[in-house]
């Protein structure tokens, strides 16, 4: 935190809430911005100024506050003014779904509801799937494939860290053509996994079903990448890790995002 008499510039690692007050102000108004900075505004405008009491430490004007999901303003249309949603609501209406953790049954039915919405309300337009998950549940993930099948909206996926497991076979879900990925994402690939207990007969039904799954995602892979069944069999064997080339070679996405050099 630097500064001098008239006007306080903050640099700080973690959300903050500071109030100002300027001697030219008037009429103070309290102002919020979202979960991160609450400062005064006047009637007529943006108050930077400040002064603070001589005995009055800067530290005692900063109070830390809890992270949580980033907010940005955004003003619905026809709405009188700007509210703060957080950035994921944000997202939605620019029909991108950010896929950033694991997979299970709560997130995989907040993006179908998603997926489902943006479809109903205009169905010409894409949808964009971020990437960067290490995979999850298969059944949870599952369903999110089948939606994206469903839906009349063309989803483009894009990776952009790691699509491990369940999250690599959304990732090559995509339209084809528009499976995307950044240069230094990866991919990996393996067979599903299950966690049976109980008795022997349980895990025997557990087990059975584990197979007919693995059958059903085997031969997804070889119509979604080109591969032939006995290969995909056998790279599905073990963890196999990919980059994002490998993996346009390997049929998983069609195209690396190139950044352009600065």
């Amino acid at each position: 935190m630097s500064g001098d008499a008239s006007f306080v510039w903050l640099t700080c690692q973690a959300p903050i809430r500071f109030d100002t007050t300027c001697k030219s102000c008037s009429k103070l108004t309290n102002h919020s911005l979202g979960q991160f900075v609450s400062f005064r505004t006047r009637s007529k405008g943006l108050c930077l100024g400040w002064t603070r009491p001589k005995t009055q430490s800067r530290l005692n004007n900063l109070t830390m506050m809890p992270i949580g999901v980033p907010k940005v303003a955004y003003r619905v249309p026809g709405a009188p003014q700007a509210d703060w949603v957080d950035i994921y609501n944000r997202l939605y209406r620019e029909r991108i779904i950010f896929l950033g953790q694991e997979i299970d049954d709560e997130i995989s039915n907040q993006i179908i509801a998603v997926m489902l919405y943006l479809d109903s309300e205009d169905n010409t337009k894409p949808i964009y799937l971020y990437i960067n998950s290490p995979g999850g549940s298969v059944i949870a993930g599952l369903a999110i494939y089948d939606t994206m099948k469903h839906i009349a909206s063309e989803v483009v996926t894009v990776n952009v860290g790691l699509a491990a497991s369940m999250s690599s076979f959304l990732l090559a879900a995509g339209e084809k053509g528009k499976r995307l990925a950044l240069p230094h994402s990866r991919v990996m690939i393996h067979q599903p996994m299950g966690g049976a207990k109980g008795q022997a007969s349980d895990i025997q039904v557990e087990a059975r079903q584990i197979l007919r799954i693995k059958e059903s995602l085997v031969r997804d892979y070889c119509n979604m990448t080109g591969q032939p069944y006995e290969k995909m069999l056998k790279d599905l064997d073990r963890d196999n890790f990919m980059s994002a080339y490998e993996a346009i070679e390997y049929g998983l996405i069609d195209r690396v995002i190139e950044i352009k050099a600065t």
